[in-house]
């Protein structure tokens, strides 16, 4: 069975970087879209970051000015560069994947990680 898998997150200050990677492993076919999700403490997860495969991207109006997402289509490979990080940035992100290339919604991914923790703090 097929999966994805999350690395990169840990602690970081404020205003620095982290790069987070997520690769499938095992049957993933037919993957167009893939994306980052985050999900903060009480709050409800929402998108980050989405990337098809002929490049096409889509951020989250409050993070486009800080935060890259970038594919290697041909392993089904994704990362997030996020930059000038924040405390609010903290949060479990979570990678996805979906066979639909104009996906409305986690309703429309296929495939999730396990997720990885990303905390902002001094």
């Amino acid at each position: 069975q097929g999966r994805l898998v999350e690395s990169g997150g840990g602690l970081v200050q404020p205003g620095g970087s982290l790069t987070l990677s997520c690769a499938a492993s095992g049957s993933i076919f037919n993957i167009n879209t893939m994306a980052w999700y985050r999900q903060a403490p009480a709050k409800e997860r929402e998108l980050v970051a989405a990337i098809s495969t002929t490049g096409r991207r889509a951020y989250a109006d409050s993070l486009r000015d800080r935060f890259t997402i970038s594919r290697d289509g041909a392993n089904n490979a994704v990362n997030l560069q996020m930059n000038s990080l924040k405390p609010e940035d903290t949060a479990v992100y979570i990678c996805a994947a979906s066979a639909d290339p104009e996906p409305e919604g986690e309703w429309a991914y296929d495939f999730w990680g396990q997720g990885t923790q990303v905390t902002v703090s001094s």
